[in-house]
This record gives structure tokens, C-alpha cells and sequence, in this order.
């Protein structure tokens, strides 16, 4: 039998992802929030966290996303981090967007 996306039988697991896409990026937003870094979650069906530091203009953009290891962060220039680590990811992207570390 094939279940098609729109029949009942099929799980919405897009909102679920998304939830949780939210909680982590909201918690690696606050932590960057006390660096002095600022943030903006930028769509509605699969979020991403818009960071850049105010004082040296730099940016980037960081995703959320779900691994055989649990949630992780990732973005440019090759970063990636453990989501249940958002101090150490906001400090990575702190040094990474012109301040220090």
C-alpha cells in the first residue's frame, strides 16, 4: 500500500521538526543575544536563525537540524555544533562574526 502525503494515515511530522527547529534556535539566540550578537528567525515551514554582529556587520546563517546523533547546528563557513551546546555555538559565531571568542 501507498500512502500519499495528504492522506490521514501519514504523520505531520513537518510541525514537529519545526517546533523543535524553534526551541533550538531560540535558545541559540539567547546565547548570542549575551554576546551582543544579534538575531532574527527567518521562515515559517523550516526556520533558520540570521546572525550578525552589529559592530562589524558580518553575518551568517544558522540551521538547525535533526542527525542520527541528535539536533546539531550548522552554518559558513563550516561550523557545526551539538544543539544541546548553544553556549559553545554562540561563542563559535561570536568568534566567527568579528569578535573574540
Amino acid at each position: 500500500m501507498i500512502l500519499r502525503a495528504n492522506e490521514p494515515e501519514v504523520p505531520d511530522v513537518t510541525d514537529t521538526f519545526t517546533q523543535q527547529r524553534l526551541i533550538h534556535l531560540g535558545s541559540l539566540a539567547a546565547e548570542l543575544s549575551e554576546r551582543g550578537l544579534s538575531s532574527r528567525v527567518l521562515g515559517r515551514n523550516a526556520p533558520v536563525l540570521w546572525v550578525w554582529d552589529p559592530g562589524s556587520g558580518s553575518q551568517t546563517i544558522v540551521f538547525a537540524t535533526p542527525t542520527s546523533d541528535g539536533w546539531f547546528f550548522l552554518w559558513s563557513p563550516d561550523g557545526q555544533e551539538c544543539a544541546k551546546d548553544s553556549r559553545r555555538t554562540a561563542e563559535a559565531l561570536k568568534g566567527l562574526l568579528g569578535g573574540s571568542p
